[in-house]
């Protein structure tokens, strides 16, 4: 990624399912943590634009445009409909002086769900693709075993064992954390001082070496569509 004085990316958090009421009508909801939400076809246009990837406002203009074309006349403008799903938390943004700084900060916030974990939402996540026009024998590449780097294998290791921030992620790695199972062995990889809180644990894993490796991998795990992003 290239340099700027300031940069900003955004991203979906959750993944997408299809509900069908008393009625037989479907209609698109974003569940995130098992939660249903409701969008409208404007939502959902701009949260698809910003599934599975990391995007720049002019790029996600760009993107949200390449829909749009299929839409009912817009309610609302794009501005609006971000700030909206910002609120809602269905999307997240990060800002930051550099490329780097602004992905942490875009990811600070949100937790790993590995999508091999759930068949209903690895179907659902099928089923989203095909919907977005990507061919099948593409699509199906989500199903193929992926070949992940030692760092992705550990953050998947991790992930499956607890719903983990990247900061928490982070830690894990850095004290050597590998059975974080159950709450009091999470607790004890992630609070090994006088000083770590929950609430301090993203600002402290700054300085941490691990950083750098440990997002990337969580950012490289995301682009592939072996995980989702979820809230606390």
């Amino acid at each position: 990624m290239n340099i700027e004085k300031t940069s900003t990316f955004y991203t979906a958090v959750g993944h997408f399912c299809r509900k069908t009421d008393a009625n037989g009508r479907t209609c698109p909801v974003i569940l995130v943590n098992k939660e249903e939400h409701m969008v409208d076809m404007q939502e959902m246009a701009v949260w698809s634009a910003l599934n599975w990837r990391f995007l720049r406002l002019e790029q996600v203009e760009l993107k949200y445009s390449q829909l749009a074309d299929d839409l009912p006349p817009a309610r609302r403008t794009l501005e609006t409909c971000l700030n909206r799903l910002e609120m809602r938390r269905l999307i997240a943004r990060g800002v930051g002086g550099t490329d780097f700084e602004a992905l942490y900060d875009l990811l600070g916030g949100l937790y790993v769900v590995p999508l091999s974990e759930s068949l209903p939402l690895r179907l659902a996540t099928f089923g989203k693709l095909l919907l977005d026009g990507v061919p099948f024998a593409k699509a199906r590449q989500l199903f193929q075993k992926d070949r992940p780097s030692q760092r992705e294998a550990q953050v998947m290791a991790l992930s499956r064992q607890a719903l983990l921030s990247i900061a928490e992620l982070i830690k894990c790695v850095e004290v050597g954390a590998t059975d974080v199972s159950t709450d009091e062995k999470l607790m004890e990889a992630l609070i090994d001082n006088d000083y770590t809180t929950s609430d301090s644990i993203a600002f402290e894993m700054l300085e941490s070496e691990h950083r750098v490796p440990v997002t990337m991998a969580v950012a490289n795990l995301y682009l592939r569509k072996q995980i989702v992003f979820a809230r606390a």
